[in-house]
């Protein structure tokens, strides 16, 4: 099988995967949004999911390097699929307890899959691109980071749709079902070896990373951290007790999470113009974090002196939205190509424990923030952890310089 047909088999399982992630993450918010949970018992719902993404990227990046990301891959989706039936057998009869355990529990196993998944489809881009083609790299990165992103906002939609429609259990189990057939497709598609490294992978050199995937990591932390310190619970409980229906939250933050990712996708052309043709280099890391720290400020700013609430959340985000794909597609960009070509599997794995530790971080402030301050109590803690985000960022060596992309980016076409 050519390279080019892996990438395509890789992505597709990859965009079917983020659609059921998309919409569980609806499905689960706003059923048990509707049965009165707070905001800090929302929150927890999804703590074992991030979590476990921390303890996944680490081990995920040492099980493809030595077993390759067929397997990382595979067996993401057949967790999810488990994940899925395991949630639709939740009894409404249930106490707050054992239903807030249970959902945890299931919680935890989607975690584990969408993070050996991600970390799977983004670490063959670098396994498919020649090293020389950094131009290439950061574009084919820039693609698929974006078209999942909206993908994911097409989830969102699809789960206030579902829930409407189906009910809860109905649309987990028409998800798990579809989910199920991507995974044989899959299974029967790649070769075995995919990413697979030539020596074999130490444990030890988990915790063993050059000083670039250390500092980078760490922005990373801070930077998911601010998002979903108001993305997870704040927002859409906000837009929830303002009378909006499960239909027209989901569609919010589909819409959001959709031009987001065409932001991703469209990364190239918005960066060269800021950097007369080259790929972004360990510069622009500090810079957008600032903007986008500035930018959640003056959100929090606008809400406090009372400027309309709904216009200034759905304007304000939507411009949020644009900075943080611009943050986002430049980290994705980076990572890699500070990695080592039969490495990048651990690398990868390595820098998304970060990003799966700021999330966590995130999803338990944005309960609490919440429940004591309201929306505007997480646009400042999102403020702070940007702030955060640029500091460190500012311990990038600047050796890395800039590749043009002009000349390279066809290569991947």
């Amino acid at each position: 099988m050519s390279p080019v047909r892996n990438y395509a088999v890789v992505t597709t399982a990859y965009w079917a995967f983020t659609l059921t992630d998309g919409a569980l993450r609806m499905l689960v918010l706003l059923h048990f949004n509707a049965l009165g949970y707070s905001p800090v018992q929302l929150a927890f719902l999804f703590l074992f999911y991030e979590f476990f993404g921390i303890v996944t990227n680490l081990l995920g990046g040492y099980l493809a390097a030595g077993m390759g990301l067929k397997v990382t891959l595979t067996l993401g989706l057949v967790l999810q699929v488990i994940a899925l039936a395991a949630l639709a057998a939740l009894q409404p009869g249930w106490s707050v307890a054992a239903s807030v355990a249970f959902v945890m529990a299931a919680q935890a196993l989607s975690g584990i899959a969408k993070d050996l998944t991600k970390m799977s489809a983004k670490s063959f881009i670098k396994v498919l691109v020649p090293e020389d083609a950094q131009g290439a790299l950061f574009k084919w990165v820039a693609i698929l980071t974006g078209s999942k992103n909206a993908l994911k906002g097409v989830g969102f939609f699809l789960g206030g749709i579902l829930l409407a429609w189906l009910g809860f259990s109905g649309s987990l189990l028409a998800m798990a079902g579809a989910l199920a057939l991507v995974f044989a497709g899959t299974q029967a598609s790649l070769p075995k070896d995919l990413g697979r490294t030539k020596a074999k992978a130490k444990f030890k050199g988990m915790f063993s990373k050059n000083r670039n995937v250390n500092v980078l990591s760490g922005a990373r932390f801070f930077l998911f951290g601010a998002r979903d310190v108001w993305f997870v619970v704040g927002v859409p409980v906000f837009l929830y007790s303002l009378g909006w229906s499960f239909a027209q939250v989901g569609g919010f933050l589909a819409l959001w999470v959709i031009g987001y990712g065409i932001v991703q996708s469209l990364t190239q052309v918005l960066i060269r113009r800021f950097t007369a043709g080259d790929a972004p280099g360990a510069r622009s890391v500090p810079v957008l974090a600032f903007a986008l720290a500035a930018l959640t400020a003056a959100v929090a700013l606008a809400l406090g002196a009372g400027v309309a609430p709904v216009a200034l959340i759905v304007g304000g985000l939507a411009l949020l939205g644009v900075l943080f794909a611009l943050n986002s597609a430049v980290h994705s960009y980076l990572i890699l190509a500070y990695s080592e070509g039969d490495k990048v599997a651990i690398n990868v794995g390595f820098y998304y424990m970060s990003n799966a530790g700021g999330r966590l971080a995130g999803t338990l402030l944005s309960g609490l923030l919440f429940q004591l301050s309201g929306v505007s109590g997480c646009l400042w803690g999102s403020m702070l952890f940007a702030v955060f985000a640029g500091l460190v960022a500012l311990a990038l060596p600047r050796e890395h310089e800039p590749i043009a992309l002009s000349g390279t980016a066809d290569t991947a076409d």
